[in-house]
């Protein structure tokens, strides 16, 4: 960061800390800690401490700071809604430290597809991927073309230990009304 952080920030990022260990468990060698975030539209962002009422984005380095609290608190989280941009993503693994690597998916072209990319931020002292990452796409038909998701889902598998797990994160087509969601979610679990 090049600039100092203000005494409002820090003190902020102090309570906001505590609240976060209220809630999520500690790191424990015997655990895993795993969670998902769609951080909407997470692209560019405001080079500042506190964006201003007419500064786009309005994401800044404050509320960059606050995401990257909460993302120390697992071992792997799952980010929907990354975008082409990636400037807020590199800007916050410089937040989170040296120990933090991300593996991304490409950008899902298209108008559903938002020009959004799937990620998965992980603690390489806590995890390691295995080297196993691909996208899901659904086959072709025998009387046509596969219809394929909005965005494609990603998966990613990680080690720990002994134990080798895949995790999987989609972000489904959201709509106006939840049963427009039914068709690929379905598609998805089957």
């Amino acid at each position: 960061m090049t600039t100092t952080m203000p005494p409002d920030v820090a003190e902020n990022l102090i309570a906001f800390r505590a609240a976060l260990a209220a809630v999520v468990p500690p790191k424990h060698p015997a655990d895993l800690l795993i969670a998902t975030w769609n951080l909407r539209a997470l692209g560019d962002f405001t080079a500042k401490w506190h964006a201003e009422p007419g500064d786009t984005p309005k994401r800044d380095w404050y509320s960059l700071a606050c995401i990257a609290a909460v993302v120390t608190c697992f071992d792997v989280m799952a980010v929907q809604e990354v975008r082409r941009n990636t400037t807020a993503l590199q800007f916050l693994l410089e937040l989170l430290g040296d120990d933090w690597r991300v593996v991304v998916s490409d950008v899902t072209e298209g108008g559903l597809g938002n020009g959004e990319r799937l990620t998965f931020l992980y603690d390489s002292t806590r995890v390691q991927p295995s080297g196993l990452v691909g996208e899901i796409v659904l086959p072709a038909k025998v009387d046509g073309p596969a219809e394929q998701f909005a965005r494609t889902p990603y998966a990613a598998t990680f080690v720990r230990g002994s134990a080798e797990f895949t995790l999987t994160t989609v972000h489904v087509i959201w709509g106006a009304d939840p049963t427009a969601r039914l068709p690929e979610i379905t598609a998805f679990a089957e």
